[in-house]
């Protein structure tokens, strides 16, 4: 019989940023505004526009939910590691904490609600990780 493997644990740390998740429609995306100086992540699909960014900075034209709070996982990571993110969402979702993932070349952003931070932060601390705010 095998012994499972055991599940990693990261360190995360929170970013200051308050953050809005934002839709356009493609046709209408237009960027011709200061995107601030935080995070800031956009992706063009055939059918949208999504937009990761300070909520002050939002679009007014944009469909915007606002008051997210990112979690960034220590990096750089292997971009051959398996597992990060079902590690982590995993452990959220037990705790139903709804979550929006970014990856980058380096990193992976959990975004959870900012009325969830806490929460957040406890379920990940008590399922081995280290959470730095």
């Amino acid at each position: 019989m095998t012994t499972p493997t055991p599940l990693p644990s990261f360190t995360l740390d929170v970013l200051p940023d308050h953050l809005a998740i934002c839709r356009l429609d493609p046709e209408d995306a237009d960027f011709d505004w200061d995107p601030g100086e935080g995070l800031l992540s956009v992706t063009f699909t055939d059918e949208e526009v999504s937009l990761v960014c300070e909520e002050g900075v939002a679009p007014a034209d944009a469909e915007v939910s606002r008051g997210w709070r990112c979690l960034r996982v220590e990096g750089p990571l292997d971009l051959g590691m398996v597992g990060v993110l079902a590690v982590l969402a995993g452990a959220l979702a037990s705790a139903g904490v709804a979550v929006f993932v970014l990856s980058t070349f380096d990193t992976d952003h959990i975004l959870v609600r900012g009325s969830q931070l806490a929460q957040a932060i406890s379920c990940l601390q008590a399922a081995g990780h280290v959470v730095r705010a």
